[in-house]
């Protein structure tokens, strides 16, 4: 069922409250989605908050559409692999996942904005772009090229490293670093680092191996790939951070057209709904990733505002300047993202 954009950005923005739709409301046929992601696996009650939250907007949304919609669960890439999600759900070949956004920046340039080092300092300005002008102009460029914004889920992050910790810029010259974005990669190169370009999930061997020596990733995934077993040093993000990560739950353009307006309006407003648990999760694992490192024996260490700034400035005149200079696209979202620091 074709569906205005108009209807669809207003559903994105609004992000209403949870419609009580009576059985009445859907078709009789039940209708299973996959949701595809990364991390491991678990319940709906442990393991990585990620994988968890797809488990519970899964069960709201069936409980919501009285059963009418269904869902599968992929962890672990176990359904296809990591950089072939974005594209997949462009073609309608997956309906949903929850993927780190720049992870599509060769496809769509404009979604590096989601890990660009410096811009997102705090989760409040994070969570504040989704009603701001930068969030209304991301949600319709991802809505041109296919994708549907279900939940806006932020990330703080911090550096594993195999010997040294990573907290000024000059700490990372010579080392190889993974930085997670293209313009990640910029500010690490700029600092002196040779830098690896690999999904989360394949830090480990990289690590283990000695074919990466440090990596940026999130504090959730810091743990979930278990990094503490290769790592002696942990860099960590909980009190400032310049490594802040928009990683959304998304859902195909054309499977979400072939759906009821009711069942529309259910996954938009449930995906907002979870974006409360979503935060929570990410804090409460920024302060619980030092303990865990602590514990295998890892020397941690903390950002300063001071420090922060010093990737800040790396960034303005190398990342922030090479994404503006990409497109007129890029160059507007860039400014409207820089109203909200």
């Amino acid at each position: 069922m074709k569906i205005a954009r108009r209807t669809v950005l207003s559903g994105l923005i609004a992000a209403p409250a949870i419609i009580a739709a009576s059985r009445r409301g859907f078709a009789a046929d039940v209708k299973t989605l996959k949701i595809s992601h990364q991390f491991p696996g678990g319940t709906i009650d442990q393991g990585d908050f990620r994988d968890r939250m797809c488990r519970m907007f899964a069960q709201e949304v069936e409980k919501k559409t009285n059963g009418a919609l269904k869902f599968e669960i992929y962890p672990g890439s176990s359904l296809m692999k990591t950089n072939s999600q974005f594209s997949a759900m462009r073609k309608g070949a997956l309906d949903l996942s929850l993927v780190p956004l720049s992870y599509a920046g060769g496809e769509v340039p404009e979604v590096n904005i989601g890990l660009m080092p410096g811009l997102v300092t705090s989760y409040d300005q994070a969570y504040g772009w989704r009603n701001a002008e930068v969030g209304k102009e991301l949600s319709r460029i991802l809505l041109d090229k296919g994708i549907v914004m279900v939940s806006w889920i932020w990330q703080a992050g911090g550096v594993a490293s195999r010997s040294k910790p990573i907290v000024e810029p000059e700490d990372a010259k010579g080392m190889k670093i993974r930085g997670g974005s293209r313009e990640m990669d910029l500010i690490l190169k700029a600092a002196g680092a040779a830098v690896v370009s690999l999904p989360s999930n394949e830090i480990y061997a990289a690590m283990q191996t000695g074919a990466m020596d440090a990596a940026l990733t999130s504090s959730t995934s810091l743990m979930s790939f278990r990094l503490e077993e290769v790592s002696k040093a942990l860099t960590c993000g909980r009190g400032s951070a310049y490594w802040i990560m928009l990683e959304p739950l998304m859902m195909s353009k054309a499977i979400f057209d072939r759906l009821s307006k009711e069942q529309q309006a259910i996954i938009l407003a449930v995906g907002a709904d979870m974006e409360v648990f979503a935060r929570k999760s990410a804090q409460q694992d920024d302060a619980q990733v030092a303990a865990v490192y602590q514990k295998a024996g890892a020397k941690v260490a903390d950002l300063s505002v001071a420090t922060v700034k010093k990737w800040q400035a790396i960034a303005r005149t190398t990342a922030w300047k090479d994404f503006g200079e990409r497109s007129p696209s890029c160059a507007n979202l860039l400014k409207l993202a820089e109203k909200t620091l």
